[in-house]
């Protein structure tokens, strides 16, 4: 697959996606949008793929949200637009298809972030599974400063982090970014590393993720995601039904068999 604003790669069954503005800061306009939109329903096919690994090109930023030049152009693409249609109660969302779980990707997605992540970035890091940050890395929302209300994406991050730092970290805007240290506190990120270590790092535990058997890992990440949108009786009633899709006979059987040979994977300890 070929892109104008992405990079894509394979490696041993993990695909790596990067955000290739760097010299926008990989903020994301309408053909990003686009681009991302086609490569995460294209990668619901593509069998080779197990797991995802996301990032930004350059060493700056992951992302910074949408392209302000292009939504404040004379003479900008009609899919540029961004606001109400004809009424309040329509809007063109300009971020609402570029998320992997928008697109009904159930693949695992890692966030390796690389440098300032804010604004629209969390409508990409609020999809993805878990995040690896660089030690700069730092993590803002600047609307508010600029006299926008920040509503679409504190909400996707209220689901990753507590509602007393998704609140100061949006009312703040520009005034306070949040750290990698911070963030991995707070659990947003799960681990930092130096920045020349980050695709390793992300690299591992892709390449560990992608080594199980792919229905077993996509039935636990639809369960999961299934189960912090609803209530506790309600999630496990329908874990049964994760169970059954998830479980393939063949699949199972050498795993069970891997565990009575009693081989051992060599595991690291985080």
């Amino acid at each position: 697959m070929e892109f104008e604003t992405l990079r894509y790669e394979e490696d041993n069954d993990v695909a790596w996606v990067t955000l290739n503005r760097p010299e926008r800061l990989n903020a994301f306009n309408a053909r990003m949008r686009e681009e991302l939109h086609q490569l995460w329903r294209a990668l619901r096919e593509r069998d080779e793929v197990r797991c995802i690994v996301l990032t930004g090109a350059g060493e700056k930023a992951f992302c910074t949200g949408i392209d302000r030049d292009e939504v404040l152009a004379e003479h900008r693409p009609e899919s540029a637009r961004v606001g109400a249609v004809s009424s309040p109660f329509m809007f063109d969302d300009p971020a609402a298809y570029i998320g992997p779980k928008t697109c009904d990707l159930w693949k695992p997605v890692i966030a390796a972030v690389n440098g300032m992540a804010c604004g629209g970035a969390f409508y990409l890091l609020g999809e993805v599974e878990f995040i690896i940050a660089a030690e700069h890395a730092t993590f803002f929302d600047p609307h508010v400063t600029y006299g926008m209300a920040a509503v679409f994406e504190p909400m996707h991050m209220l689901q990753k982090m507590p509602f007393h730092e998704i609140m100061r970290l949006t009312l703040l805007g520009n005034h306070e970014r949040m750290s990698a240290r911070r963030a991995y506190e707070i659990g947003l990120v799960s681990e930092v590393v130096p920045l020349p270590e980050l695709r390793s790092a992300a690299s591992w535990a892709a390449q560990a993720i992608a080594s199980a058997p792919p229905r077993a890992v996509q039935a636990t990440v639809r369960a999961l995601w299934t189960a912090r949108e609803l209530s506790r009786s309600q999630a496990l009633a329908m874990g049964f039904a994760f169970i059954g899709l998830g479980t393939d006979r063949s699949a199972l059987e050498a795993g069970q068999a891997e565990f009575r040979s009693g081989r051992r994977l060599q595991w690291k300890l985080r």
